[in-house]
C-alpha cells in the first residue's frame, strides 16, 4: 500500500454475527464499497464520516504533467484518455480493510507477519490467531488520521488490540496516552485500545509509520 497501515490483533476467530456487524460498519462508513471476500473490503471512506474534518482546499489539484509532447492538454482530454481526471484530488479516502488468518483468507500473509514477534506477544498476553489490516491507499496527513480513526471504529465492533509500528522518538510520545497496553523493549511497536488510537490521532503532527 502507498499509505500507512495498522493491524488489529485478535485472540480468537471472529464469530459470524460479529463478522456481519463488521461488514455493516464498512457499508455504513463507505461511499464506495466492494467486498472482495467475506471480511475483506475495498472501500472509500470520507474523512468526515470518521469524525475529522478534511480541511484541504477543495479546488486543490495534484501535480500532473500537462503534456508529453509540448502541447496543452485540457482536463476533458485527460478524462477521456484515462477515464477520470487525475489532476483532481479524490475527496474519498481509499482503504483496503481485511480480516486474515486460518479459515478466512490470506493465511500465508498472516503467518509471515506473525512469524517472529515474541516481544509483541509478551505485551499482548496472547498469541494472535487472526488479525485485521487497515491499509490506506494514500499518504497525506489526513490519511494517517483517517487510518487511526477507521481502525478504532473497527475495534469498537470486533475488539482486539491495535498494533502500531513507531517512528523514531514516538515511543516517548505514546507512552503516556490513555489506552496504551505497552511498548516493545526496542521501542519499535506500541499496542493499545481504540481509545489509544483516538488519543494519539488527536496529537499535533500525528503520523503513522508508512
Amino acid at each position: 500500500m502507498s499509505g500507512p497501515t495498522l493491524v488489529i490483533e485478535l485472540a480468537a476467530p471472529v464469530p459470524p454475527e460479529v463478522l456481519g456487524e463488521f461488514r455493516a460498519l464498512m457499508v455504513g462508513l463507505s461511499c464506495a464499497f466492494t467486498e472482495l471476500r467475506p471480511g475483506c473490503f475495498d472501500v472509500h471512506v470520507p474523512a468526515e464520516r470518521l469524525g475529522v474534518e478534511d480541511t484541504r482546499d477543495k479546488d486543490r489539484r495534484k501535480p500532473f504533467p500537462l503534456s508529453l509532447t509540448g502541447e496543452t492538454v485540457v482536463d476533458e482530454e485527460l478524462t477521456a484518455l484515462v477515464g477520470f481526471n487525475p489532476r483532481r484530488e479524490d475527496w474519498r479516502r481509499p482503504f483496503l480493510v481485511y480480516l486474515m488468518g486460518p479459515g478466512v483468507g490470506d493465511e500465508s500473509l498472516f503467518e509471515a507477519e506473525h512469524e517472529d514477534e515474541p516481544e509483541v506477544e509478551v505485551v499482548l498476553g496472547f498469541r494472535p490467531t487472526h488479525a485485521v489490516d487497515v491499509s490506506a491507499c494514500c499518504n497525506g496527513g489526513i490519511d494517517h488520521v483517517a487510518t487511526a480513526l477507521l481502525t478504532a471504529a473497527v475495534m469498537d465492533v470486533i475488539g482486539g488490540v491495535a498494533k502500531a509500528e513507531l517512528l523514531d522518538g514516538q515511543a516517548a510520545i505514546v507512552a503516556g496516552l490513555p489506552g496504551v497496553l505497552g511498548i516493545t523493549e526496542d521501542d519499535g511497536t506500541a499496542l493499545g485500545s481504540a481509545e489509544f488510537l483516538r488519543a494519539w490521532a488527536g496529537r499535533p503532527g500525528f503520523r503513522l509509520l508508512k
